[in-house]
């Protein structure tokens, strides 16, 4: 049977729109990490129908609803919205909400990728890179709105410790024992630009936490501190914007993943399966859909936190960077297990990297705006296991070898970090009470 007729909007010039190696450089590796999880999906019977907008809807329909491996987590979004209008137990809808979750951000991945056959490499590549963590800016912007300011410090930061730390570190492990025969190498450059990107972000969050402990009052210094992580928001913002255009313009060459050479042939071949304004539809559905659910999730976390008995900070820091990038996670290993690290790198630092530098301080910037002090004061035990954290991954990847050692001993340091905020029980109205309790605790050892 010969293949059926290409919709015009798949064409260009006559010719079938394909995905050349220019256009491939915007690409990002959260794209790349989302394509291990894509079903190709047969259109034969589609391609049957004689009413074009009804083969073209169900097209579309198959293509982002069943086009994915996660489309069995799909029925969760609509069991959350019942439960949540129904009044059923709010603990339920927590977890439905964070399940409905898996599928949408990795969806938004690939509506993003589809729409970047039509805006070129240059906008396609923004769009990946705006689009990567869209989960995370969601939940925090609506925590911002519900003045949970806690669970936006916590969920960030919880972003950062899981791409460095569990995303890393079971990318390494999974690798190394799968090619424990071969030695395992990858571009250390990309790895340095991001891990000079985390060390600015750590400094803009340690100066702030540092100014509070320095004076000899919390409240001389409260306003202080608010000013100065506003203006350290607004330089990690533009050293943000200056890493977009080193990426994505001149030297887009370190970001590039390996297996666009082994796979030049069947890149060259690749076609959008969605047009351009059908996927810009796609996107924003998508994005209302994690705004619904974004919201359930902030609403309900006390709940959940009261009915399990696990506290607010170990499921912001812990839970919620799981379940958010779940697909974005697994694509990771996956790679991983094909010794292409490059890529699996590009996810875990490309990720922490863009919250790090740019959901957080977008966050303090956002709360600027509607009102809010927000500041990057984000505690000592918090601050200082993402410093630990950034330390740690720059000193595992400064040689470009790896092995599952590596990967170990990240994937140990996760298991620590998580054990302490499980056994910490910091009333959540109380975010604060550190730097309540540290003060008189260091002004005695000092005066002893």
């Amino acid at each position: 049977m010969g293949s059926h007729q290409l919709e015009p909007w798949l064409l260009e010039n006559g010719n079938p729109k394909v995905l050349t190696k220019e256009m491939r450089h915007g690409r990002t590796a959260h794209s790349r990490s989302s394509c291990s999880l894509r079903r190709k999906s047969d259109r034969t019977l589609v391609s049957k129908i004689r009413c074009a907008l009804l083969r073209d809807l169900l097209s579309n329909f198959q293509e982002v609803i069943l086009g994915t491996k996660l489309s069995i987590l799909i029925p969760a979004i609509p069991v959350a919205i019942t439960a949540e209008c129904f009044g059923l137990g709010r603990p339920w809808v927590f977890v439905l909400s964070l399940l409905g979750l898996i599928p949408l951000a990795e969806r938004v991945s690939f509506i993003t990728e589809q729409v970047a056959f039509y805006t070129g490499p240059t906008v396609g590549g923004l769009l990946n890179a705006t689009c990567g963590n869209v989960t995370e800016l969601i939940i925090a912007i609506f925590a911002l709105s519900s003045n949970k300011i806690a669970v936006v410090k916590y969920s960030l930061l919880g972003s950062i410790l899981s791409n460095l730390l569990l995303v890393l570190g079971t990318s390494l492990l999974c690798g190394g024992i799968a090619n424990i025969r071969v030695e395992q190498k990858y571009d250390r450059r990309q790895g340095d630009v991001n891990s000079l990107m985390l060390l600015l972000a750590l400094l803009c969050y340690l100066l702030p936490m540092l100014f509070n402990y320095s004076a000899a009052s919390a409240a001389l210094t409260a306003d202080p501190s608010l000013h100065l992580s506003r203006a350290s928001s607004i330089v990690m913002l533009i050293a943000y914007f200056a890493y977009i255009i080193f990426q994505l313009w001149t030297h887009r060459e370190l970001f590039e993943a390996e297996d666009e050479d082994e796979d030049v042939n069947k890149g060259s071949e690749e076609q959008p399966v969605i047009g351009l304004w059908s996927g810009m539809a796609w996107l924003v559905g998508m994005t209302v859909f994690i705004a619904l659910l974004s919201e359930y999730v902030v609403d309900t976390i006390e709940d959940a936190s009261d009915s399990w008995g696990l506290s607010v900070s170990f499921l912001s820091i812990i839970l919620l960077p799981i379940v958010g990038n779940a697909a974005e996670h697994a694509g990771a290993i996956i790679f991983a297990f094909k010794d292409k690290l490059d890529i699996s790198l590009g996810v875990a630092l490309g990720s922490a990297t863009q919250i790090a530098m740019f959901v957080v301080p977008l966050c303090v910037t956002v709360a600027w705006i509607m009102g809010i002090k927000m500041d990057l004061n984000f505690n000592l035990l918090e601050t200082g296991s993402v410093a630990l954290a950034i330390i740690v991954t720059s000193f595992t990847l400064q040689d470009g070898t790896s092995h599952y050692m590596k990967g170990l001993v990240l994937l140990l340091c996760y298991i620590v970090i998580g054990a302490c905020f499980f056994v910490q029980r910091t009333p959540f109205n109380q975010a604060n009470v550190t730097n309540v309790t540290l003060k008189p605790a260091t002004n005695a050892v000092l005066s002893a």
